[in-house]
């Protein structure tokens, strides 16, 4: 049998010569109704959608020669490397790569794409704020529950609206649409389900290595923030990654918050003080923290149906230390958890519970002194030292 996996690009008119050569000799297409239909003249049709279902057909076959066709290009997102581990064994297998919407959008706004950040949303769970902050271009493969109309939602309810985006609807089609617009606006407008969508990188501030300098944050004397070095040290014992889902409890300015922001995919950030919620929510679009989710509520009772996280920061207990870490330990036991406690009776409660969990804890104690002048010299001032209780799982 030869099989050939052919990308049948945006539609007949955009197939390859190799592809067009290889279904007109062809003994039979499998596929999706949607491609088969465009091949009227074929005399045989197997209607298949998943990978599975397309394996199953084709050793009934045996002996012909078969086109297999996938929407867009058939390595750009593609059920072809599904299917490929499936395919009858001793048979003769070939790609033939096909123009995917990725590449008509570009055309169409005569623009390269190479350092556009490439994901799909078609199916999948996508997080579109996460995507657009990296400093490039975001194409977005869209379909299923995830069009472009709900993408533009979520980005403008994370304070996005005004981003810039361009939805291409069927392209390659004679139904061919192109729309720009802001976010806040098309999440209003429906679209074809055969829709791609580009959208611009977010505003954020340059990344650099976490610790940012405190002056960048604002502040009240009433609302306590923790300080830089502090905030340096509790991202270093969390090893927090681009991939992780992090909690803030008692977040307070939001500067703890929004350092992890700048290196997770998402954090949620917890606090009972309106006026801190406030601040904290400047600190955020300050930085272009459009990652991070603050909830007004107090712990542990407001953390529940967050999403599962990888790392926890506690800040601030409003003296339900125990309670909250039990919280954690239930929805993650192998989530990585740091306190930290200026009061020793905060320190042997956060210790405590965390070795009745059975977390594997160390302590850290951080003093800083900081410079200032005083007349023509300069004296160190201390500042309140700082205890870090960390928990890892065993």
């Amino acid at each position: 049998m030869k099989i050939s996996l052919i990308g049948c690009g945006c539609g007949r008119e955009t197939l390859v010569r190799e592809a067009a050569e290889a279904i007109r000799s062809a003994d039979a297409l499998i596929g999706a109704p949607r491609l088969l239909e465009q091949f009227p003249e074929a005399e045989k049709k197997i209607p298949a959608l998943s990978a599975k279902e397309i394996a199953t057909a084709l050793p009934s076959l045996s002996g012909s020669e078969v086109c297999v066709l996938f929407s867009g290009d058939s390595g750009f997102y593609s059920g072809a490397r599904l299917l490929i581990p499936l395919l009858p064994e001793n048979s003769e297998w070939r790609i033939i790569p096909g123009v995917s919407s990725l590449q008509l959008l570009a055309a169409r706004l005569g623009e390269a794409w190479q350092n556009w950040r490439l994901c799909s949303a078609h199916g999948v769970d996508c997080d579109p704020v996460w995507e657009v902050c990296h400093g490039q271009k975001v194409f977005f493969l869209t379909g299923g529950k995830l069009g472009p109309a709900e993408l533009c939602r979520m980005l403008t309810e994370a304070g996005l609206g005004s981003l810039s985006v361009v939805v291409g609807e069927q392209l390659g089609c004679p139904e061919e649409r192109i729309t720009q617009g802001k976010a806040e606006e098309l999440s209003q407008t429906a679209f074809s389900p055969l829709s791609c969508m580009l959208a611009e990188t977010a505003p954020r501030r340059q990344r650099r290595a976490p610790g940012l300098p405190d002056a960048d944050f604002e502040r009240t004397e009433k609302v306590p923030m923790t300080k830089q070095e502090v905030r340096s040290a509790v991202l270093a014992k969390l090893g927090v990654g681009p991939e992780d889902t992090c909690w803030d409890i008692g977040t307070g300015t939001g500067s703890v918050a929004v350092e992890l922001a700048l290196q997770a995919r998402s954090v949620w950030a917890v606090e009972r003080n309106r006026e801190a919620l406030r601040i904290a929510e400047r600190n955020r679009e300050k930085h272009g923290a459009w990652n991070l989710h603050l909830k007004e509520g107090s712990a542990p009772e407001i953390l529940e149906g967050l999403p599962k996280p990888d790392a926890v920061f506690v800040g601030g207990s409003g003296g339900q230390m125990e309670e909250i870490l039990k919280a954690v330990y239930y929805v993650n036991q192998k989530a990585r958890v740091c306190v930290s406690a200026i009061a020793l009776e905060t320190l042997q409660c956060a210790l405590a519970c965390l070795r009745k969990l059975g977390y594997e804890n160390e302590v850290c104690q951080i003093a800083v002194s900081r410079s200032r002048p005083a007349g023509d010299l300069t004296m160190m001032l201390g500042q309140n030292p700082v205890y870090l209780i960390t928990g890892n799982p065993e």
